[in-house]
This record gives structure tokens, C-alpha cells and sequence, in this order.
């Protein structure tokens, strides 16, 4: 990859004696201050809260709605179309 600007800028301050500017930053600055911590067993089911669970009643709060078409034979449609 090519270098940007601003590194060959601190690259030319360094050769030439002078404080590299990248030094000022804080050390802070690189360091990842978040703390992580292991799930605990809690954690773990609460993730699967609501997946995969069973419908004790098979009515609750759903309605099933069962539709009956009934067949037509072609005699009737014949009858129908003349």
C-alpha cells in the first residue's frame, strides 16, 4: 500500500531530528479500554428466549381459519358456459 501524506510528513520530521508528532498521542489512545466478560449460564438461555417454543393450547391468541371449495364437475360448467 502506498503511504499516506501525513506519514511521510512524520517520516521527513524524523530524519531531519525533529519530534515525531505520532509520540504526543496518548497512550490511551491505542490501548482497547473496553472490558469483556464470559456469559454465564443465564446469559446463554436468555439468548434462546423465544426460539423453538411449543404452543401449549392450539388456540391462544391465533385463529385458524379452515376454507372449503367445493369442486365444480365439468357438466355444470358445460351447462353454464351454453
Amino acid at each position: 500500500m502506498a503511504k499516506s501524506k501525513a506519514k511521510k510528513f512524520r517520516e521527513r520530521l524524523e530524519r531531519e531530528g525533529r519530534r515525531n508528532p505520532a509520540e504526543n498521542r496518548s497512550p490511551f489512545a491505542l490501548i482497547n479500554m473496553r472490558t469483556r466478560k464470559t456469559k454465564t449460564k443465564k446469559d446463554y438461555l436468555y439468548r434462546n428466549k423465544h426460539k423453538n417454543q411449543r404452543i401449549q393450547k392450539e388456540n391462544v391468541g391465533s385463529f385458524y381459519f379452515k376454507y372449503i371449495v367445493a369442486g365444480i364437475t365439468n357438466n355444470e360448467t358445460i351447462g353454464k358456459l351454453n
